[in-house]
Formats: structure tokens, C-alpha cells, sequence
């Protein structure tokens, strides 16, 4: 199973969980089966490049994304691709996994979105 984890950076398991979802410069793959992590760039709209974030993290393989937050429609486009998201994770990729690992992130719904993501 392949978890995907916005970051701050390249650090890979011990980088800090990126807080602005859309906007962070990376985003951190770990496959729980062989262990192996890679980083990838945010290649966005949001920072110069084209599409939006769920639409090339679909194309990763990606299972579940653990983030502290994000918007509803980023929510309801991971939810077309299949990923299951849970919010809430914070500190290093490590210690994200091992919240979700725990069941200590909840599942992303449209009510627990940020809010400034919504359209008023």
C-alpha cells in the first residue's frame, strides 16, 4: 500500500508535513509493503505547472494521502480517483504514518474541509 504525505521538502521519511496541501513544494510516496520513499515535485498549477494535485498523485499509485488539511474540492477529486484521505497529520512523514497506522487521523469529508477552500 502506497501513502502520499505533502512536505515541506526533501527529506523523505523525516521531512515535516507540508501545512498549505496545494501549495507545498513536494509530496513524500511511502510503499508500506517495501518501504521505499520517494519524493516527488509539486508540479501544479499552484506552483507554475499544470492540473491540479490529486490529478498527477493519481497517477502514483498513491492508496491513501495523509495532510493536515485541504479544501472540499480536492477532497471530492481524491475520492473520484479512489484515494482515501485522512486529515489531521502533522509533525515529520513518519509520525503521519504512524497516527493513520493508529486510526488517530480522521477521514476527510466535506464537513471537515478547510474552510477557506469554500466557495462562498
Amino acid at each position: 500500500m502506497k501513502v502520499c504525505i505533502p512536505t515541506a521538502g526533501v527529506g523523505g521519511i523525516d521531512d515535516f508535513v507540508g501545512q498549505h496541501f496545494g501549495r507545498v513544494p513536494t509530496y513524500t510516496l511511502v510503499d508500506l509493503d517495501t518501504n521505499k520513499v520517494e519524493v516527488i515535485p509539486n508540479t501544479s498549477e499552484h506552483r507554475g505547472g499544470v492540473g491540479v494535485p490529486p490529478e498527477f498523485i493519481s497517477k502514483t499509485g498513491t492508496h491513501v494521502m495523509l495532510c493536515s488539511g485541504l479544501g472540499p474540492k480536492a477532497v471530492q477529486m481524491f475520492e473520484e480517483f479512489g484515494i482515501d484521505v485522512f486529515v489531521g497529520a502533522e509533525g515529520t512523514v513518519r509520525d503521519a504514518i504512524e497516527a493513520w497506522q493508529q486510526g488517530r487521523l480522521t477521514e476527510a469529508t466535506d464537513e471537515n474541509a478547510c474552510k477557506e477552500h469554500r466557495d462562498h
